[in-house]
């Protein structure tokens, strides 16, 4: 075998010119495959990283009524009791396997939000727990967070993020003000932030909505202080963070089922997790039928450069027809000449295929650059781009390889 790759690596090399436009078509079809693929590699990770953050890993689990999501300010007109959840609910969620942390969370967006004169209009309030800022990546920027003497004494405390304090301060310092909640005063202790990770995407309107309401601003309060901002006990929404992402599926589902317990089955009130992963799929199939549409057409290119591995055998067995007929007149047998012709085609697609690898790797750079598309190079697809450039060399090289094993010996002697 190896005396066979030094022949073969002889003979590329004394027909330089020749051997490398013979290896054109894989170099050309090698580094389209890799580029197509880096290409959708990273837009699969840009999809991932856009829907879900990178690295958040939370997964909202909302009470529903019917199809929709319940809305307290219509939903207590509509004679039905949302159910609330027990203690031993927020508990087992807590102690769910892959599940690093959950929060439990009270939320209003029809509140009255004034600082002085000055309103609030279309920002949310937020009755939140020992764990939502953690959970959802808010950081204090200023001031402090919530500490649990203010659950113990129901202190009326908040805390607000920059668009809550722009909107209702105007460059005023907010720290030890006073804002109204509904017809109930709030000191805010507190100017929260939260990561570039865990900031939204919009692909829905109602997400629109949602992220809108951020945007102009949100209060939290302890949710201790949530009757007596509201004077009535409202369902709480859910967010779990799963310990990695391909955990989300399954830890909110399981989330959604122990939250569940004890709602009847004909009840109109469902928990139901935000399957974040699902669209992440649906949106990585979507971009990834399009590029496969690209590989079959690059594919045409190692077509065109197996058949030109053909051809060029084929001519090379003319030429070399007098070595072969000596080799067999002095014992070579059919299958040393076969195996010999069959290295050399496998040697010529196989340097094609790495030169092809390393110009894909250098074109999916030069178009990320200039297109701003995210790539990610693929190590299975490299490994398997040199071993599927080999295999062409073994099987279009299969025909000349065989019509000189099957040279008769005399006869090729005598040609010229």
């Amino acid at each position: 075998m190896l005396e066979n790759m030094r022949i073969s690596i002889q003979g590329i090399w004394s027909h330089k010119m020749r051997s490398f436009l013979t290896m054109l078509g894989i170099i050309i079809g090698i580094a389209s495959i890799i580029a197509i693929v880096s290409t959708i590699k990273g837009t699969s990770e840009q999809i991932k990283e856009d829907l879900i953050g990178s690295g958040n890993n939370t997964v909202t689990i909302s009470l529903y009524s019917g199809d929709s999501g319940y809305d307290p300010m219509f939903g207590m007109t509509d004679g039905g009791k949302p159910p609330l959840l027990t203690k031993e609910q927020k508990e087992e969620v807590m102690d769910m396997e892959h599940v690093e942390n959950a929060t439990f969370f009270h939320t209003s967006t029809y509140s009255s939000i004034y600082y002085q004169n000055t309103a609030l209009q279309g920002g949310t309030v937020y009755g939140i727990d020992e764990n939502y800022l953690d959970t959802c990546g808010y950081m204090v920027r200023s001031g402090r967070g919530f500490i649990q003497k203010d659950y113990d004494n129901l202190n009326k405390v908040a805390l607000i993020d920059s668009n809550a304090a722009e909107n209702l301060f105007s460059g005023e310092d907010p720290l030890g003000k006073t804002i109204e909640v509904g017809d109930d005063p709030f000191t805010v202790v507190g100017i929260v932030q939260q990561g570039d990770s865990y900031q939204p995407n919009i692909s829905s309107l109602d997400e629109y909505y949602s992220y809108y309401q951020t945007v102009v601003g949100t209060v939290m309060i302890p949710s201790k202080c949530w009757p007596i901002a509201f004077q009535f006990d409202e369902p709480e929404n859910v967010v779990i963070k799963a310990d990695s992402t391909d955990n989300m599926s399954s830890a909110g589902n399981d989330a959604a089922k122990i939250l569940n317990q004890g709602i009847e089955e004909d009840s109109k009130f469902k928990y139901k997790a935000d399957d974040v992963m699902e669209k992440v799929k649906d949106m990585q199939q979507l971009s990834e039928s399009t590029n496969q549409q690209l590989l079959w057409i690059a594919s045409i290119s190692l077509l065109v450069g197996g058949i030109g591995v053909m051809n060029i055998m084929l001519v090379s067995v003319t030429e070399r027809t007098s070595e072969i007929g000596l080799k067999k007149a002095i014992g070579a047998r059919k299958k040393v000449i076969l195996y010999q012709f069959l290295t050399e085609a496998s040697m010529l697609t196989s340097i094609g295929g790495v030169i092809g690898v390393i110009l894909g790797i250098v074109l999916s750079k030069v178009v990320s650059e200039i297109s701003g598309a995210p790539t990610a190079i693929s190590i299975p697809a490299i490994i398997g781009s040199v071993l599927f450039s080999t295999l062409i060399g073994v099987i279009f090289g299969l025909l000349p390889s065989v019509k000189a094993a099957n040279l008769n010996p005399i006869d090729a002697l005598r040609s010229e």
